[in-house]
């Protein structure tokens, strides 16, 4: 069986980033499965989704490292091409990924005490995300 849902939020730009679990156990819970797998993907390719420790001192090093990676700062052909400023969100949305596939086991995310499904801002602005949570499993 496959269950989806669709989750909206509103980010605040660049380095925002939003913990994802709570929606993510939900959609698990409201899905009735017990075993299977949940993916958890962000539709956009400015955007990420990733698992870790979601406190500020972590977000702030990922930030960090991100910045050293692809500085925002720096001249990219996509600047060149499209006129516009986010050459940075799009090399740091492929290198994090848009998605993360999570076991299902006995109706639980199979996360460890300080990972956290957590979904990235890497563009340059505010942003409206659809994130979409697919669930495949057995009852």
């Amino acid at each position: 069986m496959v269950v989806t849902v669709r989750h909206q939020l509103e980010t605040a730009g660049q380095g925002d980033a939003h913990d994802l679990t709570r929606a993510v156990t939900a959609a698990v819970a409201e899905s009735g499965l017990a075993n299977g797998t949940a993916t958890v993907c962000v539709v956009g390719s400015t955007a990420a989704v990733t698992t870790l420790e979601f406190e500020p001192g972590v977000v702030a090093d990922l930030g960090r490292a991100c910045e050293q990676i692809a500085p925002r700062n720096v001249e990219y052909q996509h600047h060149l091409r499209w006129g516009d400023d986010n050459g940075s969100s799009h090399v740091r949305a492929a290198i994090l990924g848009p998605s993360v596939t999570i076991p299902v086991v006995d109706r639980a995310l199979t996360l460890g005490t300080w990972q956290q499904l957590t979904l990235v801002e890497l563009d340059t602005g505010p942003r409206s995300r659809e994130v979409v949570i697919q669930i495949v499993g057995e009852r």
